[in-house]
């Protein structure tokens, strides 16, 4: 997969060169790029934000330098991909985010995320980048950040630890929180007592379907006392 970043702050996600996905990087089975936004500006200030038509407070992104930013990196994906790229904008205005989003977006081919700041970037910018791929506008939440940095960085986290080979052993996804509708039941490693908490009985009896029938029940208790939007109507 190739993800690029279009930014005002492009050392934001210098935390990408570590962990699993520096490693995915190094390996070649993440292709990242980190652009700044400023690089397609033209005047001597590089300027990037105007302010709002209709008045009001703060300012606006400009759209050309968005738009010569997503010309060069929707054609840059051309000549080896069948498919146009994904261009998601963070936005609290976008669709949420979930872990079903972040897997259909790892089998894309070609993400391209546009960062925003100020009051956000002009409307036409979104209408554009509909001619040059698949527009998504995504948010983490119901809440408002700075720019769309911290949600992008998110995103990359989740979508790419998704992509196969990221990961070192895949069966471990599987079990994770949302992956099934559920959260993900309490993990416990050694020593069975520690300050005289102990691992319950059921993890050390070495009954494997005993075990899987209690993380079962350990997911649908957490998830109806944590998060009961998540339980279908017959297990809420």
């Amino acid at each position: 997969m190739r993800i690029d970043v279009v930014s005002i702050f492009p050392s934001y996600f210098d935390g990408l060169t570590l962990s699993l996905l520096g490693r995915a990087r190094s390996a070649g089975i993440l292709e990242l790029g980190v652009h700044d936004l400023r690089d397609w500006t033209s005047d001597r200030h590089r300027t990037v934000d105007d302010t709002p038509y209709g008045g009001g407070a703060g300012m606006v992104m400009k759209p050309e330098p968005w738009g010569l930013a997503l010309d060069e990196l929707a054609a840059a994906s051309a000549p080896d991909r069948q498919t146009r790229p994904t261009i998601i904008f963070p936005s609290p205005a976008g669709e949420v985010f979930t872990q079903a989003t972040a897997r259909e977006l790892s089998t894309r081919d070609h993400l391209v995320f546009g960062c925003g700041r100020y009051e956000g970037i002009d409307e036409r910018v979104f209408e554009y980048a509909a001619a040059l791929g698949e527009v998504r506008l995504i948010s983490l939440g119901d809440y408002v950040l700075n720019g769309g940095e911290v949600a992008t960085m998110a995103m990359i986290e989740a979508i790419g630890r998704l992509i196969p080979g990221v990961v070192g052993n895949p069966e471990s996804l599987v079990e994770e929180s949302h992956e099934d509708g559920l959260l993900e039941y309490p993990s416990y490693t050694k020593p069975s007592v520690w300050r005289e908490r102990a691992v319950p009985d059921v993890l050390l009896s070495g009954n494997h379907a005993v075990i899987a029938s209690w993380r079962r029940e350990q997911q649908i208790e957490r998830t109806r006392r944590r998060r009961p939007d998540l339980l279908p109507d017959d297990e809420g």
